[in-house]
């Protein structure tokens, strides 16, 4: 069992919100969400988790030289008929999850959907082009963003979201182990959910500017954190988790294509981060738990020592 000291790891967590303020700090001073450094700031503030691990990996040494990929679920990819699997359920599920997060919301009223018509989509494919210029059929741009949603989880969202999965399902997720597998799945989604605020509280995800946007970002971290902490322990790899938050990112809009004309929706409670997908993340988490998926946490093989191996909580 690789014991890492406190001090690492409050480093790390120090480092990874330090240096996520700091990158995002020129937002707040040249028009926040509107500002021309949104696109660009925001990306490079995904990687700070990395650069956090690099920094305390070079100056607290936690782990050995030699066995830091293992240890962080980067390589070896064995048995990799289980990680590849892993990887295709954490690539496609989290998009039947946001779907269900859709119809949640429907059902209780939080939003009206139109699944024939697409007219809110509609309206706003109109809304974007001059007046009178040709469109394709709706449902044929609605079909192209659907399939671009796995395509962009596997490549360009997987890239910006392993920035993040190296920091908080990478290192501190296996850190906190020695707590408890339950402690450790909570605990870790409460500073990634933390870890938002700096742009958060300039109104990105549910429009709110107040301590609310990041209790509801911090709750919907800690729900869709455990399953993506579970796809890491039940695999012993980074690579699912990755994948699983790229699909969560790219699909993270898709109420937008679904909803009525006319109407109106808070993501709050109809978006994937809000209460719909807490409902919806919840029941899955029920449904592991109730299987023992969360006990089933093996090692990778082929590498000497057993640097996951804590007791299970």
């Amino acid at each position: 069992m690789t014991r890492i000291r406190p001090v690492a790891t409050i480093s790390f967590i120090v480092l990874a919100m330090g240096l996520a303020w700091l990158i995002a700090l020129p937002l707040w001073g040249s028009g926040g969400l509107a500002s021309p450094l949104f696109g660009v700031l925001v990306p490079i503030m995904m990687f700070t988790p990395a650069i956090a691990v690099i920094i305390v990996m070079l100056v607290f040494r936690p782990v050995p030289k030699g066995q830091r990929l293992r240890f962080l679920g980067i390589w070896p990819l064995r048995p990799a008929k289980r990680i590849v699997w892993m990887m295709v359920l954490g690539l496609l599920a989290p998009f039947i999850l946001v779907a269900a997060s859709v119809l949640v919301a429907a059902l209780c009223g939080w939003v009206q959907l139109d699944l024939v018509h697409f007219s809110g989509f509609a309206d706003t494919l109109a809304a974007s082009v001059p007046a009178d210029t040709p469109l394709p059929p709706v449902g044929v741009v609605i079909l192209s963003q659907l399939i671009m949603i796995p395509l962009a989880g596997a490549t360009i969202n997987a890239l910006l979201a392993f920035g993040e999965e190296l920091g908080w399902r990478g290192f501190l997720l296996p850190v906190l182990r020695l707590l408890g597998t339950w402690p450790a799945l909570l605990i870790s989604g409460v500073i990634w959910g933390l870890w938002h605020a700096p742009v958060i509280l300039l109104g990105y995800n549910f429009a709110l500017f107040d301590i609310t946007g990041v209790l509801l970002m911090t709750g919907g971290c800690i729900a869709w954190g455990v399953l993506l902490g579970w796809l890491r322990l039940r695999s012993a790899s980074l690579w699912p988790a990755v994948f699983a938050h790229g699909t969560i990112n790219a699909s993270g809009a898709l109420i937008t294509l679904l909803y009525a004309s006319g109407t109106t929706f808070d993501m709050a409670l109809a978006g994937p981060m809000g209460v719909s997908g807490w409902i919806v993340c919840a029941v899955v988490v029920v449904v592991l738990a109730l299987t023992g998926q969360f006990r089933r946490q093996p090692e990778l093989d082929g590498a000497p020592g057993r640097l996951l191996s804590v007791p299970r909580g």
